[in-house]
């Protein structure tokens, strides 16, 4: 019987036939994949005549067409709904991928076909230069030069890179899976109605009856905001700051050590004095002395924000008969409290009227306004029946394919992700990305709607962001397709769509309560509009910390003691006691379960400080939804991918790079 990964597929718009995939399928089809590129790569190289464009770089461009189509669904099932099977897959592909990377960059004759078209590139286009100019540089930056024992070294040196990147994702995905806190009665004071519904269904989930909390972050959050039992809040909270630190087998400490080291090494074989030199040399920020620069801009103001509110909240504990020092799982309820006090906000109040149905159709109607698109449901079969997805069109015409995934589940990562299972190209024939959004909500009962809190739908509109940056991609080539760009510009289109939630005439007309019906009132949208900036210090502060951690871990020669290393960090700057980083080492999945983010966490703020400017130019049109600047942000950055430098991009849109001026404006801390 013919491996449905491997045959045509018979489908709307060549959507995966998840229904007949199997997770025996993967391995097979793993193998024949890898070996068609191997062979295809060994044409590549062996070919007689002179290099040329086409029959280099663009042969290179199609020579892995089917281990990417396999690798783009087993690598979108396994983050989103694993199992042994699916792990023990990921353990076994990560090295043999490893290897067939360091394969291609180190294959002289290819190396010297790349070489040939560098010195001489009349002829080619601007796309094609660009594509040209990410070869050659890649191919150096993986060791291209190397000859010998370093040669070998930095195969062996990536092969393990990516062997700990995987057992990180697995450790922090058991202990996320595992911990669970069962509830009894008298254990459920202050929890609105929504967190006790879905604290029920998580108690579903692992065939229990009654409540219990999960650390799952839709769960654990409202938990530590509600819960008036203060000894139930410090266990769920230790709990969710011990993931990936609870000794045996899960524990990531000595694989972040480890990676470290490796990351290092690396680095050094490529002549650069440090990890965060090699890796930053590619993105805007172009060094590590820029990165911090602009972290302790915003690092001071932020601080001493939080420092203020630190006191509120512990003349509140106080006043609650509490002695001692505020601590991390009390930050959360008593700024709860706070936030009502202050501005007559209260999550069990808003949570109503903002329906997940509903905050959908706010990031589709914005999506139309603004770029003309258009999305019908499409009935196809998906990888879990949680999961939907819809047509993208304009004007008639096919655009992509928009898969949503929002519940979370035992089986899923934690987290919130944007991931292209098909991604946009001309090369070969045009080919219409399929994009998935995932993320983390909690599930209602059945018949429920499911309710987010604001800034489960501001995740929700960071992700289609992401998304759009896929569905909108319009080049030639997969290597410069979407969000193939900086990664300290990646998070821009995010994080810019997310300024389209706060827009008053979209929450008017899509925050419409789940029972009645009927819109926000205006004065809860203005409370709530005026409140955006409430606890800013907290979360700038946990935000920066993670990010200057980060940064340190990749300069210099790494520490011995990682988690002494972050305790010298903190205490360096000034870590407010009551506020721990976002995320521990031993849980940081963006720096270590690959290096997508490695000395880079501090992306989304660099990014924010474009989006910031970025929307600006929105307001200063007074019309969110102007038809010249939307055509311009789709031309200049939505549609082009990596086709360009991420400043110049930038630029075309916005006509400068901007300063940090906005971002502090935007965070209330100017």
């Amino acid at each position: 019987m013919t491996n449905p990964l491997l045959a045509p597929w018979n489908t709307p718009f060549e959507l995966p036939p998840f229904g007949l995939i199997k997770d025996d399928d993967f391995a097979p089809a793993f193998d024949a994949a890898l070996a068609q590129g191997r062979a295809r790569v060994a044409e590549i190289a062996e070919n007689a005549d002179a290099p040329t464009f086409a029959n280099t770089i663009e042969a290179l461009e199609l020579a892995d067409e089917s281990l990417g189509r396999v690798l783009g669904i087993f690598y979108g099932i396994a983050g989103a709904d694993s199992n042994d099977a699916r792990e023990a897959l990921q353990r076994e592909f990560a090295p043999k991928l490893s290897a067939y990377s360091s394969e291609l960059t180190m294959n002289a004759d290819i190396w010297a076909r790349i070489k040939t078209l560098w010195a001489d590139q009349e002829g080619l286009d601007e796309q094609q230069q660009r594509l040209l100019y990410l070869y050659h540089r890649n191919f150096i930056r993986s060791g291209a030069d190397l000859e010998g024992s370093a040669r070998d070294r930095l195969t062996e040196v990536k092969s393990r890179l990516a062997t700990l990147g995987t057992d990180f994702t697995q450790n922090l995905l058991a202990d996320e899976r595992d911990w669970f806190m069962e509830l009894g009665s008298d254990d459920l004071d202050g929890l609105p109605d929504f967190l006790l519904e879905a604290m029920e269904g998580a108690a579903g989930e692992k065939d229990l009856k009654g409540h219990v909390v999960t650390l799952s972050r839709s769960l654990i959050v409202p938990f530590l905001q509600f819960s008036t039992r203060r000894d139930l809040r410090e266990i769920a909270y230790k709990a969710w700051a011990a993931r990936g630190a609870n000794g045996g087998e899960t524990d990531n400490r000595g694989i972040a050590a480890e990676t470290l080291a490796l990351r290092y090494e690396r680095a050094q074989l490529l002549g650069y004095k440090d990890f965060a030199a090699y890796k930053l040399e590619t993105e805007m920020a172009g060094n590590a002395d820029n990165v911090r620069d602009l972290l302790m801009q915003v690092w001071k103001p932020a601080r001493a924000a939080a420092l203020k509110d630190q006191a509120v909240l512990e003349t509140m504990m106080r006043e609650d008969g509490i002695n001692g020092d505020l601590q991390a799982w009390d930050w959360h309820h008593y700024s709860e409290r706070r936030r009502k006090a202050e501005h007559d906000l209260d999550e069990a109040e808003l949570k109503p009227y903002l329906q997940l149905e509903k905050m959908i159709e706010a990031s589709f109607d914005c999506a139309n306004r603004l770029f003309g698109l258009e999305f019908s449901p499409l009935d196809a079969d998906m990888y879990h029946e949680d999961v939907r997805a819809w047509e993208v069109t304009r004007g008639g015409k096919h655009i992509a394919v928009f898969i949503g995934d929002y519940f979370a589940r035992g089986s899923k990562r934690s987290g919130a992700w944007c991931m292209a299972m098909r991604a946009q190209k001309k090369l070969g024939g045009d080919t219409a990305p399929h994009v998935v959004n995932v993320c983390n909500f909690a599930k209602p009962a059945p018949g429920a709607a499911a309710l987010l809190s604001f800034d489960d739908a501001r995740t929700l509109f960071h992700e289609f962001g992401h998304a759009l940056h896929q569905m909108l991609s319009d080049v030639r080539y997969e290597a410069i397709s979407g969000t193939s760009v900086a990664r300290d510009f990646v998070e821009l289109p995010s994080q810019l769509y997310e300024h389209w939630l706060s827009v008053p005439e979209v929450l008017a007309k899509f925050a419409v309560h789940a029972e009645t019906g009927e819109p926000m009132p205006q004065d809860m949208l203005k409370r709530l509009l005026d409140a955006q900036t409430y606890d800013m210090g907290f979360s700038t502060v946990e935000f920066v910390a993670s990010a200057m951690v980060d940064l340190a871990f990749h300069e210099g020669v790494p520490a011995d003691d990682i988690m002494a290393k972050q305790a010298e960090v903190l205490s360096d700057m000034g870590m407010p006691e009551a506020i721990e980083m976002r995320h521990r080492t031993p849980q940081f999945a963006h720096v270590f379960t690959g290096d997508g983010y490695s000395s880079g966490y501090y992306s989304y703020m660099w990014s924010e400080v474009m989006d910031a400017d970025a929307f600006e130019a929105f307001e200063e049109v007074d019309d969110p939804f102007d038809p010249a600047l939307a055509k311009s942000l789709e031309e200049n950055i939505l549609s082009a991918g990596g086709s360009k430098e991420a400043d110049a991009l930038y630029k075309a849109f916005r006509g400068r790079m901007p300063d940090a001026s906005a971002l502090l404006k935007g965070r209330g801390l100017a």
